[in-house]
């Protein structure tokens, strides 16, 4: 063996999966989907950013011709440094950061941040360098907020066109799925609901062996007893998903971690905390220990009050606004069959009380009469009689459904504090008492839209109005409440889910 020379390293050389010396020098990610949709984000956000300057200096006009005249390279400094500010402090605010990019809120929050940080920073630079007095607050004000709004917009449409791609298969993870059978189903049918999410997975490595996939019908394929950087190599996955139990074993996920590493995958753990979001859940290492921290949803304080007077605002500038159309659509029912122009139903609202929900009557009168012969065509598969072409439905009642203007006469319920604008859906009250999970729905209101409208409304089945219903009870936040406000907006449009 020959001796090393005073120029070689006494480094030990790690094996071709160990971790790279330089972070200069690190294997490149084996899923590229944010490369390109990053470079394109760059240039949305400085069009952005240029075109809010440009809408500022035509709407104000003259009002900083002081300034101009003081600063011949004004223009240099509105159309190129400005939007370039913009870009870097985006980026040192995580803007461009894959793990952020194409659904939640985060970027969004970046993105709001910056603004934020490039107003205090240029209000700054003007006192400290005496321009306050030649450049117009209001100049800077619109700027920003210009800005804000450019590229939040020019983010939502990239972000359409990238769910776009993702709903035709393109620009998602391939995920190998690591865990017990049961596990790795439940986090397959977690990540697949909405292809929007971009989490493909194309297999499962099953930890606890071939015997519990006997007589179970998967839909991707199955593999045990496997070396997993080998079979993530013949997959070509690029994430690897340890589920539930598997992530729990003394070493196992450790030493996972360091066989991936430089090999360019991603490694993620999913917990058995299905259905609860982010914000409620903390790591906090103690002595070298992650620990998983669950937070108890927040259903007081001053947000929970926040939304009930935002609930009875906009409940009262909403009659006040829609009596014209409530009234056209009184008219309507009343020259359909001479009945009553309202129907109401007992509901159960918070914490299992009783109320009287209101609506515009889309049914015939005999409609309940009618319902015992109609028992075999229910297509709702819980508490809920829905049929799709239900013929108790008048003609005109058919088009208050598709537009959901018979819900409207609710905002008296919100007004009465009986239900929310966002909520659980109301469950009849003629089923008696609600148990086991159900029974949590009854922690909030409920509400006239809710995640179960934006996500399908009548055609969802039983089991996924609960969960989704569930989701919104752990995860509650006002943030949560206007994007579903948002949300339901489109849905009404669109008339989906609505019989």
């Amino acid at each position: 063996m020959t001796e090393p020379s005073l120029g070689d390293s006494f480094e030990i050389i790690p094996p071709a999966n160990g971790v790279p010396r330089s972070a200069w020098f690190r294997a490149r990610r084996l899923s590229t989907w944010h490369r390109p949709y990053a470079a394109a984000l760059i240039v949305l956000d400085y069009l952005g950013v240029a075109l809010a300057n440009l809408t500022t200096i035509s709407l104000l006009g003259d009002a900083n011709s002081k300034f101009r005249s003081l600063h011949p390279q004004f223009t240099t400094l509105v159309y190129v440094v400005i939007p370039l500010a913009w870009l870097l402090v985006l980026w040192g605010n995580g803007a461009y950061d894959r793990r952020y990019l194409g659904i939640g809120t985060d970027e969004f929050k970046r993105v709001m941040r910056t603004a934020v940080t490039l107003t205090a920073t240029i209000s700054l630079l003007a006192f400290l360098t005496k321009t306050a007095e030649e450049l117009s607050r209001l100049t800077v004000a619109l700027s920003m907020l210009g800005s804000l709004v450019y590229v939040s917009t020019l983010r939502f449409a990239a972000r359409r066109v990238l769910s776009l791609a993702r709903r035709n298969g393109h620009a998602s993870h391939r995920v190998l799925l690591l865990g017990s059978l049961y596990e790795a189903l439940e986090v397959y049918t977690a990540v697949t609901r909405n292809p929007a999410a971009g989490m493909s997975p194309i297999a499962i490595h099953v930890s606890d062996g071939y015997p519990s996939a006997r007589h179970v019908e998967t839909p991707v394929p199955v593999h045990a007893g496997r070396d997993v950087v080998s079979l993530v190599r013949e997959l070509r996955a690029d994430t690897v998903a340890v589920c539930g139990s598997a992530s729990t074993e003394p070493g196992e996920l450790r030493r996972l971690a360091w066989q991936l590493e430089g090999s360019g995958v991603d490694l993620v753990v999913a917990p058995q905390l299905t259905d609860i979001a982010g914000p409620r859940v903390h790591i906090r290492p103690v002595e070298g220990l992650p620990l998983l921290y669950v937070e108890e949803p927040t259903l007081s304080g001053v947000g929970w009050l926040f939304k009930n007077l935002l609930d009875r605002f906009v409940a009262a500038l909403g009659l006040l606004l829609f009596s014209p159309v409530m009234v056209a659509v009184a008219i309507g029912i009343r020259a359909g069959d001479k009945g009553p122009v309202f129907f109401r139903q007992r509901r159960v609202g918070r914490e299992g009380k009783i109320f009287s929900v209101w609506k515009f009557r889309t049914m015939y009168v005999d409609a309940e009469e009618r319902r015992a012969t109609l028992v075999d065509q229910n297509e709702s598969d819980g508490l809920f009689f829905k049929i799709r072409d239900d013929p108790r439905v008048t003609p005109f009642g058919r088009f208050l459904r598709a537009s959901s203007l018979d819900e409207l006469p609710q905002l008296i319920n919100v007004l009465l504090g009986e239900m929310s604008l966002v909520g659980p859906r109301p469950l009849p009250a003629e089923d008696g008492d609600y148990l086991g999970d159900v029974r949590r729905r009854l922690l909030v209101r409920p509400g006239i839209t809710g995640l179960w409208q934006v996500s399908g409304r009548s055609d969802l089945s039983w089991d996924d109005a609960v969960r989704l219903d569930l989701y919104y009870v752990d995860n509650w936040s006002l943030t949560f409440d206007l994007t579903i406000m948002w949300k339901t907006i489109g849905v009404v449009l669109r008339s989906k889910g609505a019989y």
